[in-house]
């Protein structure tokens, strides 16, 4: 009877292991190819960093490419639920907006200077001529989905009169771009470690700038108030003239 619930358990548990190994290989794989560049690594290094066996790569992912392909998405995987994320704060009812986009500017920009974020920046620059349907895809995975989900908070901010804009895509584009911009430059593409000080910084400037575009105007109440009342105003004039 025990033989027969511990023959039961390791088949269980098999599919877990083939996971666990897999998830392994392609963590290996992404740390060999940002440390060595797809052309330079090869599979026999893979192997090794993981702890397995050669034919047991192959067995699991088949080629380098495919290799490449699934440890690239496995990181964006990894990485692209840091940035919707860090817009939490913008959920806040009655928060003060500044304070909301400086404490979700400091977030995403501690994503993106996070070491596996500018490996993954990387290595889809170095090999975007070699693989341009997987920088597709993961741009639809990352980045998009940030300004997505960006553009949807800052739309809902505009609704209720706490900023001024009539593109929140374009608004967002721009947020992201202040926010962003400057890095490559402070990090010198990756080599220099930014400090948490420097990131708020940053991220305090590209507030600035951004409310200066898009903070609400003046005349944002009157014309809230006139969009709200377009509706009944409308049907009533209309039964007026028909009177």
């Amino acid at each position: 009877m025990d033989g027969a619930k511990t023959s039961n358990a390791s088949r269980r548990d098999a599919p877990r292991g083939r996971i666990d190994k897999r998830q392994a290989i392609l963590e290996a794989a992404f740390r060999t190819f940002a440390r060595e560049g797809y052309g330079q690594s090869c599979v026999r290094e893979i192997a090794a960093e993981a702890g397995v066996a050669k034919p047991t790569i192959y067995n699991h992912l088949g080629d380098k490419e495919t290799l490449f392909r699934e440890a690239m998405l496995a990181a964006v995987g990894r990485t692209s639920g840091a940035g919707p994320a860090a817009l939490e704060q913008l959920r806040e009812p009655d928060g003060d907006v500044r304070t909301m986009l400086e404490e979700a500017g400091h977030r995403i920009l501690k994503n993106h200077c996070a070491p596996e974020s500018q490996a993954l920046r990387w290595l889809l620059n170095a090999e975007a001529a070699r693989f341009p349907d997987l920088l597709e895809t993961i741009q639809r995975e990352g980045p998009q989905r940030l300004h997505d989900a960006l553009a949807d908070r800052l739309a809902r901010f505009a609704l209720s009169g706490r900023l001024h804009t009539s593109d929140p895509d374009l608004a967002a584009e721009q947020f992201l771009a202040l926010l962003t911009g400057p890095m490559e430059l402070r990090t010198r593409l990756g080599t220099r470690k930014v400090s948490d000080a420097e990131l708020r910084t940053v991220g305090r400037a590209a507030v600035d700038t951004f409310l200066r575009a898009y903070a609400p105007r003046a005349d944002d109440g009157f014309n809230l108030l006139t969009q709200q009342l377009d509706g009944p105003a409308a049907r009533f004039g209309g039964s007026e003239g028909q009177d």
